[in-house]
């Protein structure tokens, strides 16, 4: 009887001690995750800290769940004592590695996010350090589980038997994988050739233009002029063919092309079109010293096609970049079809003759 109070009022204090360890534990992760977001904040103020809070939710899930295994050894055997203690490695194990590995890798992101920001600063092209940033993260996280099936041995003897004796598993493994191989070795080739970089101007089709602002493993996100964000895999956009507005030179030669009916005056046109783009503020002067002693004007107008109904008249114009161009062109056709209207200059459109079933007949040949 007085071996069953003791074991039992021991008991009581082993359940105690354990108890308040944990409740000490999760109390002291409080605080320190608190002082961690307010030093980070101090030192990267613009960045939302998330990864700090997941560890602080880590460690007291961890806390927890490790507290309630040391409380089984009350109510358990001797004989499973040394299950128990096994599956409270186990955990403390992935517990862990699970925290170092985030540690790793928001160690890894700032360092990365630093380097970015000086190469930005500076002027340099920080598209390859982005792509980095994403590898070496990925990097962390593939090191991190493979450490934490190391804890778990049968799990490779495991792996052998379905990889070896599965077929058809190893044929799904491959074709699932196949896009996303496809799609990092697309990334990969971006950043070794770089067709185009971050912050470039690019069209993929007539619809789809804008600026680069991201280059990740698996895709690319391009910011249009309506400010939506355009996500392509890496292997659909390494098939398309490219227009780079940003590559090398920003300058472009916009063509502004205008149809005319051919009862107008052709001369009259090529006037009008000449003058109105001279006068715009985002023409430049692109001619070199040799043109301007040709005698090489400004803007080049030119008849460029005899259609149906029309004659095309195209005006060669520069400006500094895609945007300034895309301006251009639109405050052009405006003030050209005013200046057209004002002179007696048509624009012809297509006419149509309908004819009625009633009145078939009057079209009849005798």
């Amino acid at each position: 009887m007085i071996n069953f109070w003791n074991t039992y009022r021991e008991s009581i204090i082993y359940a105690l001690v354990v108890v308040g360890s944990v409740l000490l534990l999760l109390v002291a992760t409080k605080y320190l995750i608190r002082w961690l977001i307010s030093k980070a904040k101090k030192k990267y103020p613009n960045d939302e800290h998330h990864r700090i809070s997941l560890v602080g939710r880590i460690l007291n899930t961890l806390w927890v769940i490790l507290g309630l295994i040391a409380l089984s050894f009350v109510f358990i055997s001797e004989e499973k004592y040394d299950i128990a203690t096994r599956n409270f490695e186990i955990i403390l194990y992935i517990g862990f590695v699970l925290i170092f590995t985030i540690i790793g890798a928001s160690i890894v992101e700032a360092l990365f996010a630093r380097t970015i920001k000086k190469t930005t600063a500076s002027g340099g092209d920080p598209t390859s350090y982005k792509f980095l940033r994403y590898l070496s993260v990925f990097g962390v996280y593939f090191i991190g589980a493979i450490l934490a099936t190391l804890a778990f041995p049968a799990l490779r003897g495991i792996a052998q038997t379905a990889l070896g004796g599965a077929g058809i598993l190893a044929l799904v493994i491959g074709v699932a994988s196949q896009e996303a191989l496809a799609n990092l070795i697309g990334g990969v080739f971006i950043i070794a050739f770089k067709p185009f970089r971050v912050g470039d101007v690019i069209k993929i089709t007539d619809d789809l233009i804008g600026t680069v602002t991201d280059i990740t493993l698996r895709h690319t996100i391009i910011k249009n002029y309506q400010n939506k964000m355009i996500v392509i895999p890496n292997a659909i956009i390494n098939k398309e063919k490219v227009t780079n507005y940003d590559l090398e030179e920003k300058k472009i030669c916009q063509w502004i092309e205008i149809g005319i009916s051919y009862d107008s005056d052709i001369d009259i046109a090529k006037k009008i079109m000449k003058e109105e783009c001279e006068a715009h503020p985002n023409l430049f002067d692109n001619r070199s010293n040799q043109d301007l002693r040709n005698g090489v004007p400004l803007v080049i107008v030119r008849v460029t096609n005899l259609g149906d109904s029309s004659i095309t008249i195209r005006a060669w114009a520069w400006a500094w970049d895609y945007a300034s161009a895309f301006v251009m062109k639109c405050e052009l056709y405006e003030s050209i079809k005013k200046r057209f209207d004002a002179e007696g200059v048509e624009i012809p459109f297509p006419h149509r003759t309908l004819v009625f079933k009633k009145d078939k007949d009057k079209f009849k040949v005798d």
